[in-house]
């Protein structure tokens, strides 16, 4: 049996293909939503859901929450006396949704399809797996959430030509995916979004709305049980004001009693900064797409933080319509990967269906740039496979030594969108011996090859041998170490300053870089070149140089983002 399954931070839930629809479990609650909430009780033994959530206010040295968001990195969670990592607690919710599941179904499920934000890194997606190894679940297949949302409103419209843009904001994450459904064929054509950014970002808006205007002092923060018990009145808050126009926020604390009545338009107000995040990856979506929001067919809402009124007026306002919320935003999700186990257990009612997806991240090799004959720049990231190609693909590039009797060349593969490679992810490194001779002579064909699973394979061919060398990358494990992060703090407070510096060429050159994450293709390559040949041009220090060249390229960035794809035809 196979089983699709929603690991959400803050809920998740489990679902099933069957009798030609998909069907939510209840829990042994008989609740659909199980928390994602982990404790251990006093006499040791472990709690999932509901059970662990209440205890999060009473226990919180005992139980964690929102631990998704730790997923393939190395940090790790106490409860009690023991340390867990973000897979095992996740593990741990699996084994309870699977439990669920069985009981229900009244045969053993050895299979699962989970959901995965579209944004998760390969790191994430392998934790990902490795939490339903853990459970006891054979995982082959991680489905993108945004995907699935639409897989599920895409079983409506199978005879349709049609396309969707999902807008999918959970408890932890924010994932937009615009997706084309036509004659049975559902293809991701662009996904986009932010890992750090969902409705637990909302509940800690309430929690600052709330220490500022009650005036409390900053030692009670450092209180386990009083921050708890704030951030349950802020999400209770949070929750009554999608359908009340007031809340308040109420509670006791060592014989004082605080309470805050809120308004949406206050809750709109300390939320201001996050509704704007909400854009950029909406926009870089579109663009990647090349549709503007006028050619939609559908907005698609996901995700439990997207029933806030100020959410749904936003993405009104966005793109000019009302979205569809013809489905439960906080089911849709495990719905869409139930129609997923359908497809995998080859069921007839959906032997019509063919999805195909794209790789969330641009994945590539450093380079060096040459400034002249004896001098070059390093650390520079040249994409192979770009960002929301459509998978499986295979790509392949030519790359020649920089030196003259160069005798071995480093292949470091890349996972990001920065234009260096110190600001994206490292994902593995090749060596290669080079044979005797020119290095112009000395080629080595570089290719890429992506699976759905997100499995990335180099191949590093020397032309003049055809010598070929192997890297399968399946995910890294862990991310920087607490070490990791003091020494590049302690790295950036050594800079010397440059004249790149100044303000307004350094204001400049943070602008062209995020309009260079958002572009893609030769787009991106050329303002990449300008990027390059501006950082030149300071390292000379002389101003009367650099001031008329800014302004040139102040003009080709407000040429850049004034063509939005949010707001119909360029001005």
């Amino acid at each position: 049996m196979i089983i699709g399954i929603d690991l959400g931070t803050t809920n998740s839930l489990v679902a099933v293909w069957q009798d030609g629809q998909p069907r939510l479990l209840p829990n042994a609650l008989g609740d659909r939503l199980t928390p994602s909430c982990v404790s251990l009780d006093d006499d040791g033994s472990v709690l999932v859901g509901r059970a662990a959530r209440d205890r999060l206010q009473t226990h919180p040295e005992r139980t964690a929450a929102v631990f998704k968001r730790y997923m393939g990195s190395n940090k790790t969670l106490r409860l009690g006396r023991r340390e867990f990592r973000a897979e095992e607690l996740s593990a741990l919710v699996l084994k309870s949704l699977k439990a669920d599941a069985e009981a229900i179904l009244g045969e053993p499920v050895t299979e699962a399809v989970i959901t995965v934000p579209a944004y998760f890194s390969d790191t994430q997606r392998k934790a990902t797996r490795a939490a339903g190894q853990l459970a006891g679940l054979r995982v082959e297949r991680l489905l993108n959430e945004p995907t699935a949302a639409a897989l599920a409103y895409g079983m409506h419209h199978l005879d349709s030509e049609t396309r969707f843009l999902v807008f999918d904001l959970g408890g932890g994450t924010f994932d937009v995916s615009v997706l084309e459904l036509f004659e049975g064929v559902m293809e991701v054509r662009a996904s986009a979004g932010d890992n750090f950014l969902g409705g637990e970002d909302f509940v800690t808006a309430l929690v600052e709305l709330f220490f500022t205007r009650q005036e409390l002092p900053e030692r009670l923060r450092k209180e386990p049980v009083f921050m708890q018990q704030l951030r349950a009145q802020a999400e209770a808050a949070k929750c009554a004001l999608s359908s009340q126009p007031t809340a308040t926020m109420r509670l006791w604390h060592k014989d004082s009693d605080y309470a805050l009545q809120i308004g949406e338009a206050e809750l709109e107000q300390a939320c201001a900064p996050l509704l704007a995040r909400l854009r950029a990856p909406v926009e870089r979506a579109l663009r990647d797409a090349d549709l503007r929001s006028s050619e939609l067919s559908n907005i698609v809402l996901a995700g439990g933080a997207t029933r806030m009124p100020l959410i749904r007026r936003l993405v009104t306002t966005m793109f000019g319509r009302f979205p569809a919320i013809d489905l439960d935003p906080d089911a849709v999700v495990a719905l869409g990967a139930a129609v997923q186990a359908g497809l995998k257990a080859r069921d007839r009612a959906l032997s019509e269906v063919v999805m195909t997806d794209v790789s969330p991240y641009s994945l590539g090799v450093e380079v060096s740039r040459r400034l002249s004959a004896h001098d070059a720049s390093h650390g520079h990231f040249d994409p192979i496979i770009e960002r929301n190609s459509p998978v499986p693909l295979s790509r392949v590039k030519r790359y020649h030594p920089m030196a003259p009797g160069q005798t071995e060349m480093h292949l470091n593969v890349f996972q990001g969108e920065a234009r260096l490679v110190k600001d994206n992810i490292h994902l593995g490194e090749l060596r290669l011996v080079l044979p005797p001779g020119p290095h112009e002579e000395s080629g080595v064909d570089v290719r890429f090859t992506y699976d759905v699973d997100g499995l990335l394979q180099v191949e590093a061919t020397i032309v003049k041998t055809q010598e070929t060398s192997t890297l399968l990358i399946q995910g890294q494990a862990g991310g920087l170490s607490e070490e990791d992060i003091a020494q590049r703090l302690q790295a950036l407070a050594e800079l010397k300053i440059h004249p790149r510096e100044k303000l307004e060429n350094r204001t400049l050159l943070a602008r062209a870089e995020r309009l260079y994450e958002q572009l893609r293709g030769d787009a991106r390559e050329q303002l990449g070149m300008r990027i390059f040949a501006f950082e030149r041009l300071l390292a000379t220090q002389d101003d009367r140089l650099i001031a008329p060249q800014r302004r040139g390229f102040e003009q080709l960035l407000d040429h850049i983002e004034r063509d939005s794809f949010l707001n119909g035809a360029p001005d």
